[in-house]
Protein backbone atom coordinates (compact mmCIF):
# COMPACT_ATOMS: atom_id res chain seq x y z
CA UNK A 1 0.00 0.00 0.00
CA UNK A 2 1.33 3.54 -1.30
CA UNK A 3 2.00 5.99 1.62
CA UNK A 4 1.22 8.71 -0.55
CA UNK A 5 -1.70 10.45 -0.62
CA UNK A 6 -4.68 9.13 -2.70
CA UNK A 7 -8.18 10.33 -3.97
CA UNK A 8 -10.83 7.70 -3.80
CA UNK A 9 -11.96 6.44 -7.07
CA UNK A 10 -12.80 8.69 -10.39
CA UNK A 11 -16.32 7.26 -10.41
CA UNK A 12 -17.12 9.07 -7.00
CA UNK A 13 -17.69 12.07 -9.57
CA UNK A 14 -21.19 10.25 -10.39
CA UNK A 15 -21.90 9.34 -6.67
CA UNK A 16 -21.35 12.39 -4.62
CA UNK A 17 -23.12 15.16 -7.12
CA UNK A 18 -26.19 12.90 -7.11
CA UNK A 19 -26.33 12.51 -3.75
CA UNK A 20 -25.67 16.52 -3.00
CA UNK A 21 -28.52 16.61 -5.82
CA UNK A 22 -31.11 14.06 -3.30
CA UNK A 23 -30.02 16.14 -0.24
CA UNK A 24 -30.61 19.54 -1.60
CA UNK A 25 -33.67 18.20 -2.92
CA UNK A 26 -36.51 20.19 -1.24
CA UNK A 27 -34.31 23.57 -1.83
CA UNK A 28 -34.55 22.40 -5.60
CA UNK A 29 -38.29 21.86 -5.37
CA UNK A 30 -38.06 25.53 -3.88
CA UNK A 31 -36.35 26.59 -7.21
CA UNK A 32 -37.89 25.31 -9.39
CA UNK A 33 -41.82 26.58 -7.74
CA UNK A 34 -40.11 30.35 -8.42
CA UNK A 35 -38.77 29.72 -11.08
CA UNK A 36 -42.25 28.97 -12.37
CA UNK A 37 -43.58 32.14 -11.10
CA UNK A 38 -40.95 34.54 -11.55
CA UNK A 39 -41.07 33.78 -15.61
CA UNK A 40 -39.07 33.92 -18.50
CA UNK A 41 -35.47 33.55 -18.50
CA UNK A 42 -34.81 34.22 -14.81
CA UNK A 43 -36.58 31.01 -13.80
CA UNK A 44 -34.09 28.93 -15.90
CA UNK A 45 -31.20 30.91 -14.08
CA UNK A 46 -32.34 29.78 -10.98
CA UNK A 47 -33.20 26.12 -11.98
CA UNK A 48 -29.75 25.54 -13.59
CA UNK A 49 -28.03 27.50 -10.28
CA UNK A 50 -30.40 25.29 -7.89
CA UNK A 51 -28.84 22.35 -9.49
CA UNK A 52 -25.03 23.60 -10.14
CA UNK A 53 -24.71 24.43 -6.83
CA UNK A 54 -25.00 20.53 -5.26
CA UNK A 55 -23.10 19.28 -8.09
CA UNK A 56 -20.37 21.61 -7.48
CA UNK A 57 -20.27 20.68 -3.95
CA UNK A 58 -20.32 16.78 -4.46
CA UNK A 59 -17.08 17.54 -6.74
CA UNK A 60 -15.84 19.25 -4.44
CA UNK A 61 -16.06 16.57 -1.77
CA UNK A 62 -13.98 14.26 -4.10
CA UNK A 63 -11.42 16.78 -4.64
CA UNK A 64 -11.04 17.58 -0.68
CA UNK A 65 -10.71 14.26 0.37
CA UNK A 66 -7.88 11.99 0.49
CA UNK A 67 -6.19 8.86 2.72
CA UNK A 68 -3.04 6.98 2.57
CA UNK A 69 -1.71 4.42 4.59
CA UNK A 70 2.01 6.04 6.68
CA UNK A 71 4.01 5.38 9.62
CA UNK A 72 1.78 2.59 10.52
CA UNK A 73 -1.56 4.56 10.18
CA UNK A 74 -4.64 5.06 8.30
CA UNK A 75 -5.20 9.36 7.47
CA UNK A 76 -7.93 10.38 6.26
CA UNK A 77 -7.67 13.94 5.38
CA UNK A 78 -11.13 16.01 3.43
CA UNK A 79 -12.18 19.74 3.74
CA UNK A 80 -11.85 22.99 1.83
CA UNK A 81 -12.17 26.16 3.72
CA UNK A 82 -12.31 23.79 7.41
CA UNK A 83 -9.64 21.06 7.25
CA UNK A 84 -9.85 17.34 9.26
CA UNK A 85 -7.09 15.29 9.51
CA UNK A 86 -8.44 11.92 10.86
CA UNK A 87 -5.73 9.02 11.85
CA UNK A 88 -6.13 5.49 13.07
CA UNK A 89 -3.47 3.85 14.08
CA UNK A 90 -3.49 0.28 12.29
CA UNK A 91 -2.73 -1.13 15.65
CA UNK A 92 -6.22 0.08 17.20
CA UNK A 93 -7.59 -1.11 14.36
CA UNK A 94 -10.70 -3.12 15.83
CA UNK A 95 -13.47 -3.89 12.79
CA UNK A 96 -12.90 -2.93 8.63
CA UNK A 97 -16.44 -3.32 7.51
CA UNK A 98 -17.24 -2.60 3.71
CA UNK A 99 -20.35 -1.66 2.11
CA UNK A 100 -21.60 -1.29 -1.34
CA UNK A 101 -25.24 0.80 -2.67
CA UNK A 102 -26.64 -0.11 -5.42
CA UNK A 103 -25.30 2.75 -7.69
CA UNK A 104 -21.85 1.92 -6.12
CA UNK A 105 -22.09 -1.36 -6.25
CA UNK A 106 -23.37 -0.71 -10.31
CA UNK A 107 -19.73 1.29 -10.66
CA UNK A 108 -18.03 -1.65 -9.33
CA UNK A 109 -17.61 0.95 -5.73
CA UNK A 110 -17.38 0.18 -2.22
CA UNK A 111 -17.05 2.16 1.02
CA UNK A 112 -14.55 1.00 4.00
CA UNK A 113 -15.59 1.95 7.18
CA UNK A 114 -13.06 1.26 9.72
CA UNK A 115 -14.02 1.52 13.52
CA UNK A 116 -11.07 2.05 16.48
CA UNK A 117 -13.50 1.14 19.19
CA UNK A 118 -14.15 4.77 19.53
CA UNK A 119 -16.83 6.65 17.06
CA UNK A 120 -15.23 9.70 16.89
CA UNK A 121 -11.90 8.03 15.34
CA UNK A 122 -13.57 5.82 12.87
CA UNK A 123 -12.58 6.27 9.32
CA UNK A 124 -15.06 6.19 6.26
CA UNK A 125 -13.45 5.71 2.79
CA UNK A 126 -16.22 6.22 0.54
CA UNK A 127 -15.17 5.35 -2.87
CA UNK A 128 -12.33 2.85 -3.29
CA UNK A 129 -12.65 0.33 -5.77
CA UNK A 130 -14.33 -3.01 -4.96
CA UNK A 131 -11.21 -4.84 -5.22
CA UNK A 132 -8.49 -2.43 -4.02
CA UNK A 133 -10.84 -1.97 -0.74
CA UNK A 134 -11.31 -5.78 -0.19
CA UNK A 135 -7.24 -5.75 -0.51
CA UNK A 136 -7.03 -3.02 2.27
CA UNK A 137 -9.15 -4.52 4.41
CA UNK A 138 -7.63 -7.94 4.18
CA UNK A 139 -4.26 -6.12 5.41
CA UNK A 140 -5.34 -4.32 8.07
CA UNK A 141 -7.37 -6.58 9.43
CA UNK A 142 -3.74 -9.26 9.58
CA UNK A 143 -1.81 -6.24 10.64
CA UNK A 144 -3.89 -5.15 13.36
CA UNK A 145 -4.11 -8.95 14.69
CA UNK A 146 -0.35 -9.51 14.35
CA UNK A 147 0.67 -5.80 15.68
CA UNK A 148 0.35 -6.30 19.41
CA UNK A 149 2.79 -3.02 19.85
CA UNK A 150 3.33 0.06 17.93
CA UNK A 151 6.01 -1.77 15.25
CA UNK A 152 4.05 -3.19 12.62
CA UNK A 153 4.74 -6.54 11.41
CA UNK A 154 6.30 -7.74 7.88
CA UNK A 155 2.68 -8.67 6.32
CA UNK A 156 4.62 -11.16 4.12
CA UNK A 157 5.42 -13.39 7.03
CA UNK A 158 1.52 -14.19 7.28
CA UNK A 159 1.25 -15.07 3.36
CA UNK A 160 0.39 -18.83 4.51
CA UNK A 161 -3.13 -19.13 6.12
CA UNK A 162 -3.69 -21.56 8.51
CA UNK A 163 -6.52 -23.01 6.67
CA UNK A 164 -7.80 -22.91 3.15
CA UNK A 165 -8.82 -19.19 2.36
CA UNK A 166 -12.54 -18.02 1.94
CA UNK A 167 -13.49 -21.44 4.18
CA UNK A 168 -17.26 -21.16 3.80
CA UNK A 169 -19.07 -21.81 7.18
CA UNK A 170 -22.56 -20.67 6.12
CA UNK A 171 -24.51 -19.94 3.13
CA UNK A 172 -28.07 -18.69 3.18
CA UNK A 173 -30.57 -20.84 2.25
CA UNK A 174 -34.19 -18.75 1.01
CA UNK A 175 -36.33 -21.17 3.07
CA UNK A 176 -35.29 -19.66 5.78
CA UNK A 177 -37.20 -16.23 5.46
CA UNK A 178 -40.84 -18.33 6.29
CA UNK A 179 -39.26 -17.36 9.84
CA UNK A 180 -39.65 -13.41 8.61
CA UNK A 181 -43.25 -13.19 9.77
CA UNK A 182 -42.27 -14.10 13.40
CA UNK A 183 -39.38 -11.77 13.85
CA UNK A 184 -39.92 -8.68 15.34
CA UNK A 185 -40.10 -6.61 12.13
CA UNK A 186 -43.02 -9.10 10.94
CA UNK A 187 -45.12 -8.59 14.09
CA UNK A 188 -44.08 -4.64 13.52
CA UNK A 189 -45.81 -4.58 10.34
CA UNK A 190 -48.48 -6.73 11.34
CA UNK A 191 -49.62 -4.85 14.61
CA UNK A 192 -48.96 -1.09 12.15
CA UNK A 193 -51.74 -2.93 9.54
CA UNK A 194 -54.10 -3.76 12.28
CA UNK A 195 -53.95 -0.81 13.81
CA UNK A 196 -55.00 0.71 10.66
CA UNK A 197 -57.87 -1.92 10.05
CA UNK A 198 -59.43 -1.19 13.22
CA UNK A 199 -60.02 2.25 12.19
CA UNK A 200 -62.17 0.91 8.73
CA UNK A 201 -66.19 1.01 9.51
CA UNK A 202 -67.66 -2.43 9.54
CA UNK A 203 -71.56 -3.38 9.21
CA UNK A 204 -72.08 -4.46 12.88
CA UNK A 205 -75.11 -3.18 13.84
CA UNK A 206 -77.54 -6.48 13.17
CA UNK A 207 -78.87 -9.72 11.55
CA UNK A 208 -77.24 -9.95 7.78
CA UNK A 209 -75.46 -6.83 8.80
CA UNK A 210 -73.32 -8.43 11.48
CA UNK A 211 -73.06 -11.47 9.84
CA UNK A 212 -71.41 -9.68 7.00
CA UNK A 213 -69.00 -7.36 9.39
CA UNK A 214 -68.32 -10.78 10.64
CA UNK A 215 -67.10 -12.13 7.41
CA UNK A 216 -65.33 -9.25 5.92
CA UNK A 217 -63.05 -9.14 9.64
CA UNK A 218 -62.61 -12.26 9.03
CA UNK A 219 -61.49 -11.69 5.37
CA UNK A 220 -59.50 -8.65 6.39
CA UNK A 221 -57.36 -10.99 8.86
CA UNK A 222 -56.60 -12.92 6.44
CA UNK A 223 -55.31 -10.63 3.58
CA UNK A 224 -53.74 -9.06 6.60
CA UNK A 225 -51.86 -12.43 7.76
CA UNK A 226 -50.48 -12.45 3.45
CA UNK A 227 -49.79 -8.97 3.25
CA UNK A 228 -47.77 -8.71 6.65
CA UNK A 229 -46.24 -12.36 5.22
CA UNK A 230 -45.30 -11.10 1.78
CA UNK A 231 -43.73 -8.30 3.47
CA UNK A 232 -41.48 -9.71 6.14
CA UNK A 233 -40.03 -12.16 3.55
CA UNK A 234 -39.23 -9.91 1.10
CA UNK A 235 -37.55 -7.71 3.96
CA UNK A 236 -35.54 -10.54 5.02
CA UNK A 237 -34.39 -11.80 1.73
CA UNK A 238 -33.43 -8.20 0.64
CA UNK A 239 -31.23 -7.93 3.84
CA UNK A 240 -29.92 -11.08 3.89
CA UNK A 241 -29.67 -12.43 -0.11
CA UNK A 242 -26.26 -13.74 -0.46
CA UNK A 243 -25.42 -14.30 3.08
CA UNK A 244 -21.62 -16.10 3.53
CA UNK A 245 -19.84 -16.64 6.20
CA UNK A 246 -16.43 -17.52 5.87
CA UNK A 247 -13.34 -17.85 8.07
CA UNK A 248 -10.08 -16.80 6.35
CA UNK A 249 -6.38 -15.24 7.97
CA UNK A 250 -8.10 -15.14 11.47
CA UNK A 251 -10.77 -13.36 10.54
CA UNK A 252 -14.59 -13.86 10.19
CA UNK A 253 -16.04 -12.19 7.21
CA UNK A 254 -20.05 -11.90 6.55
CA UNK A 255 -21.29 -10.89 3.31
CA UNK A 256 -25.23 -9.90 2.60
CA UNK A 257 -27.34 -7.68 0.65
CA UNK A 258 -29.52 -7.49 -1.86
CA UNK A 259 -29.38 -3.22 -3.00
CA UNK A 260 -26.81 -2.45 -0.15
CA UNK A 261 -24.14 -5.42 -0.13
CA UNK A 262 -22.54 -5.68 3.24
CA UNK A 263 -19.42 -7.11 4.67
CA UNK A 264 -17.99 -6.85 7.80
CA UNK A 265 -15.14 -8.47 9.35
CA UNK A 266 -13.68 -9.59 12.73
CA UNK A 267 -10.51 -10.69 13.96
CA UNK A 268 -10.59 -13.87 15.91
CA UNK A 269 -8.43 -12.22 19.23
CA UNK A 270 -11.49 -9.66 19.63
CA UNK A 271 -14.73 -12.53 19.12
CA UNK A 272 -15.24 -13.18 22.99
CA UNK A 273 -18.11 -15.15 22.32
CA UNK A 274 -21.03 -15.41 20.83
CA UNK A 275 -25.32 -15.44 22.11
CA UNK A 276 -27.83 -17.24 20.50
CA UNK A 277 -31.63 -15.58 20.77
CA UNK A 278 -34.39 -17.59 21.02
CA UNK A 279 -37.95 -15.23 21.36
CA UNK A 280 -40.74 -17.53 21.85
CA UNK A 281 -42.09 -17.03 18.56
CA UNK A 282 -39.11 -18.30 16.63
CA UNK A 283 -38.18 -20.94 19.55
CA UNK A 284 -41.84 -22.41 18.76
CA UNK A 285 -41.15 -22.51 14.92
CA UNK A 286 -37.93 -24.37 16.18
CA UNK A 287 -35.80 -21.24 15.26
CA UNK A 288 -33.12 -19.01 16.73
CA UNK A 289 -30.45 -16.58 15.36
CA UNK A 290 -26.93 -16.18 16.34
CA UNK A 291 -24.32 -13.08 16.88
CA UNK A 292 -20.91 -12.76 18.11
CA UNK A 293 -19.69 -10.56 20.93
CA UNK A 294 -17.07 -8.39 19.79
CA UNK A 295 -14.64 -6.45 22.52
CA UNK A 296 -13.15 -3.17 22.58
CA UNK A 297 -16.24 -1.48 20.63
CA UNK A 298 -18.52 0.76 22.28
CA UNK A 299 -22.32 0.05 22.45
CA UNK A 300 -24.23 -2.87 21.98
CA UNK A 301 -24.70 -1.97 18.47
CA UNK A 302 -21.45 -2.11 17.51
CA UNK A 303 -20.07 -4.32 19.72
CA UNK A 304 -22.25 -7.36 18.14
CA UNK A 305 -22.54 -8.63 14.86
CA UNK A 306 -25.00 -10.77 13.51
CA UNK A 307 -23.60 -13.80 12.19
CA UNK A 308 -27.07 -15.87 11.44
CA UNK A 309 -30.60 -14.45 10.90
CA UNK A 310 -33.32 -16.17 11.90
CA UNK A 311 -32.96 -19.67 11.09
CA UNK A 312 -33.62 -23.42 12.18
CA UNK A 313 -31.97 -23.78 15.33
CA UNK A 314 -29.64 -26.61 14.36
CA UNK A 315 -28.04 -24.69 11.93
CA UNK A 316 -27.30 -21.80 14.58
CA UNK A 317 -26.45 -24.27 17.09
CA UNK A 318 -23.54 -25.91 14.62
CA UNK A 319 -22.56 -22.27 13.65
CA UNK A 320 -21.91 -21.28 17.23
CA UNK A 321 -19.91 -24.60 17.53
CA UNK A 322 -18.20 -23.52 14.30
CA UNK A 323 -17.39 -20.02 15.23
CA UNK A 324 -16.18 -21.36 19.56
CA UNK A 325 -14.17 -23.88 17.44
CA UNK A 326 -16.33 -26.00 20.26
CA UNK A 327 -20.20 -27.34 20.00
CA UNK A 328 -20.63 -28.15 23.31
CA UNK A 329 -21.06 -24.67 24.99
CA UNK A 330 -23.81 -24.53 22.04
CA UNK A 331 -25.80 -27.11 22.83
CA UNK A 332 -24.89 -28.84 26.69
CA UNK A 333 -27.51 -29.02 28.97
CA UNK A 334 -26.96 -26.85 31.81
CA UNK A 335 -26.80 -26.80 35.56
CA UNK A 336 -30.31 -25.65 37.20
CA UNK A 337 -30.47 -22.79 39.84
CA UNK A 338 -32.22 -24.95 42.61
CA UNK A 339 -35.67 -24.93 43.73
CA UNK A 340 -35.56 -21.43 45.26
CA UNK A 341 -34.79 -19.98 41.52
CA UNK A 342 -38.05 -21.95 40.58
CA UNK A 343 -39.89 -20.77 43.35
CA UNK A 344 -38.59 -16.86 42.41
CA UNK A 345 -39.97 -17.53 38.67
CA UNK A 346 -42.77 -18.81 39.75
CA UNK A 347 -43.75 -15.63 42.38
CA UNK A 348 -42.62 -12.98 39.70
CA UNK A 349 -44.93 -14.97 36.94
CA UNK A 350 -48.36 -15.46 38.66
CA UNK A 351 -48.32 -12.59 41.41
CA UNK A 352 -49.10 -10.20 38.09
CA UNK A 353 -51.59 -12.91 36.46
CA UNK A 354 -53.52 -13.03 39.57
CA UNK A 355 -54.25 -8.93 40.05
CA UNK A 356 -55.27 -9.39 36.43
CA UNK A 357 -57.57 -12.18 37.01
CA UNK A 358 -58.97 -10.44 40.34
CA UNK A 359 -59.44 -7.22 38.35
CA UNK A 360 -61.45 -8.99 35.79
CA UNK A 361 -63.84 -10.76 38.25
CA UNK A 362 -64.31 -7.55 40.31
CA UNK A 363 -65.13 -5.62 36.93
CA UNK A 364 -67.63 -7.78 35.76
CA UNK A 365 -68.93 -8.27 39.39
CA UNK A 366 -69.14 -4.69 39.99
CA UNK A 367 -70.44 -3.06 36.52
CA UNK A 368 -71.86 -6.15 34.89
CA UNK A 369 -69.59 -5.83 31.69
CA UNK A 370 -68.74 -7.89 29.22
CA UNK A 371 -68.32 -11.91 29.91
CA UNK A 372 -65.27 -11.80 28.24
CA UNK A 373 -63.38 -10.56 31.44
CA UNK A 374 -64.94 -13.41 32.95
CA UNK A 375 -62.42 -15.46 30.13
CA UNK A 376 -59.79 -12.83 30.98
CA UNK A 377 -60.04 -14.19 34.36
CA UNK A 378 -59.70 -17.72 34.10
CA UNK A 379 -57.08 -17.02 31.58
CA UNK A 380 -54.24 -15.10 32.99
CA UNK A 381 -53.55 -17.45 35.93
CA UNK A 382 -53.08 -20.61 33.20
CA UNK A 383 -50.70 -18.13 31.04
CA UNK A 384 -48.44 -17.01 33.83
CA UNK A 385 -48.08 -20.71 34.78
CA UNK A 386 -47.25 -21.43 31.72
CA UNK A 387 -44.31 -18.63 31.58
CA UNK A 388 -43.26 -19.48 35.29
CA UNK A 389 -42.20 -23.10 33.83
CA UNK A 390 -40.92 -21.96 30.89
CA UNK A 391 -38.79 -19.56 33.10
CA UNK A 392 -37.96 -21.95 35.27
CA UNK A 393 -36.63 -24.49 32.36
CA UNK A 394 -34.56 -22.11 30.52
CA UNK A 395 -32.53 -21.10 33.50
CA UNK A 396 -29.51 -22.15 33.63
CA UNK A 397 -25.53 -22.36 33.41
CA UNK A 398 -22.10 -23.49 33.37
CA UNK A 399 -18.42 -23.43 33.06
CA UNK A 400 -16.77 -25.70 30.02
CA UNK A 401 -13.92 -25.19 28.89
CA UNK A 402 -12.78 -21.87 29.97
CA UNK A 403 -15.91 -21.21 28.80
CA UNK A 404 -18.96 -19.35 30.54
CA UNK A 405 -22.38 -20.00 29.77
CA UNK A 406 -25.60 -17.98 31.03
CA UNK A 407 -28.79 -19.00 30.11
CA UNK A 408 -32.09 -16.85 31.04
CA UNK A 409 -35.69 -15.48 30.02
CA UNK A 410 -38.46 -17.17 28.26
CA UNK A 411 -39.91 -14.44 26.23
CA UNK A 412 -36.48 -13.39 25.31
CA UNK A 413 -34.43 -16.52 26.20
CA UNK A 414 -30.82 -15.87 25.36
CA UNK A 415 -27.92 -18.09 25.66
CA UNK A 416 -24.96 -16.43 26.09
CA UNK A 417 -21.26 -18.30 25.74
CA UNK A 418 -17.96 -15.74 26.48
CA UNK A 419 -14.53 -16.77 26.83
CA UNK A 420 -13.14 -16.35 30.71
CA UNK A 421 -10.16 -14.68 29.28
CA UNK A 422 -12.59 -11.58 28.40
CA UNK A 423 -13.70 -11.48 32.08
CA UNK A 424 -12.44 -7.94 33.36
CA UNK A 425 -14.95 -8.19 36.62
CA UNK A 426 -17.24 -9.53 38.51
CA UNK A 427 -20.61 -8.42 40.69
CA UNK A 428 -22.74 -9.73 42.72
CA UNK A 429 -26.04 -7.95 43.07
CA UNK A 430 -29.38 -8.95 44.97
CA UNK A 431 -32.41 -7.39 46.43
CA UNK A 432 -33.92 -7.99 49.38
CA UNK A 433 -36.32 -10.49 47.86
CA UNK A 434 -33.44 -12.42 47.01
CA UNK A 435 -31.22 -12.44 50.02
CA UNK A 436 -34.14 -13.48 51.51
CA UNK A 437 -34.51 -16.99 49.35
CA UNK A 438 -30.48 -16.65 49.46
CA UNK A 439 -29.88 -15.98 46.16
CA UNK A 440 -28.00 -13.34 44.33
CA UNK A 441 -27.40 -12.23 40.31
CA UNK A 442 -23.48 -12.87 39.04
CA UNK A 443 -22.57 -11.01 36.15
CA UNK A 444 -19.23 -11.19 34.37
CA UNK A 445 -17.97 -7.98 33.05
CA UNK A 446 -16.60 -7.75 29.70
CA UNK A 447 -15.62 -4.65 27.49
CA UNK A 448 -17.58 -6.63 24.53
CA UNK A 449 -21.17 -6.82 23.84
CA UNK A 450 -23.75 -5.77 26.30
CA UNK A 451 -20.58 -4.96 28.76
CA UNK A 452 -21.42 -7.98 30.75
CA UNK A 453 -22.81 -11.39 30.67
CA UNK A 454 -26.12 -11.99 33.65
CA UNK A 455 -26.21 -15.32 35.79
CA UNK A 456 -29.62 -14.56 37.58
CA UNK A 457 -30.71 -15.94 40.68
CA UNK A 458 -27.53 -18.56 41.41
CA UNK A 459 -27.57 -19.59 45.07
CA UNK A 460 -25.12 -17.45 46.46
CA UNK A 461 -22.28 -19.72 47.26
CA UNK A 462 -22.20 -21.09 44.36
CA UNK A 463 -21.89 -17.84 42.42
CA UNK A 464 -18.53 -17.36 44.21
CA UNK A 465 -17.30 -20.97 43.23
CA UNK A 466 -18.41 -20.28 39.88
CA UNK A 467 -16.57 -16.68 39.89
CA UNK A 468 -13.56 -18.32 41.62
CA UNK A 469 -13.41 -20.81 39.42
CA UNK A 470 -13.99 -19.34 35.94
CA UNK A 471 -10.71 -16.60 37.12
CA UNK A 472 -9.02 -17.30 40.08
CA UNK A 473 -6.29 -15.59 39.59
CA UNK A 474 -8.98 -12.32 39.48
CA UNK A 475 -10.27 -13.45 42.92
CA UNK A 476 -7.53 -15.21 45.07
CA UNK A 477 -6.54 -11.61 46.56
CA UNK A 478 -10.29 -11.44 47.69
CA UNK A 479 -10.31 -15.27 49.24
CA UNK A 480 -7.00 -15.63 50.43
Amino acid sequence: MSEDWQRLDRRMLLVHPVREVLRFMPVLIGVLVFGSTSGGGVGVRWELLGVLVPVALGVLRYLTTAYRVHEGRVELRRGLLQRHLLAARIDRVRTVDTSASLIQRVLDLSTVRIGTGASEQDLDLDGLRAGPARELRAQLLRESAAAPTDELPDPAADTEPEEPPGRPVLRLDPTWSRYAPLTSTGLAIAGALLTALTQLPLPLDAGDLAVAGVAMAVAALLALAVVVSVLAVGGYLVTNWGLTLTHEHGSWHLRRGLTTTRETSVDDARLAGVSIAQPVNLRLAGAARLSSIVTGLQGEGQSQMELVPPAPRAVVVGVAGEVLGDHAPAAATLLPHGPAAVRRRWARALAPALVVAVAAAVLVAQTGLGAWLLGVAALAPAAGALLALDRSRMLGHALLDGRLVAQSGSLTCRRDVLGVEHVIGWNLQDSWFQRRAGLTTLVATTAGGRQRVVVPDVPEGRAVELAAAATPDLLAQFRA
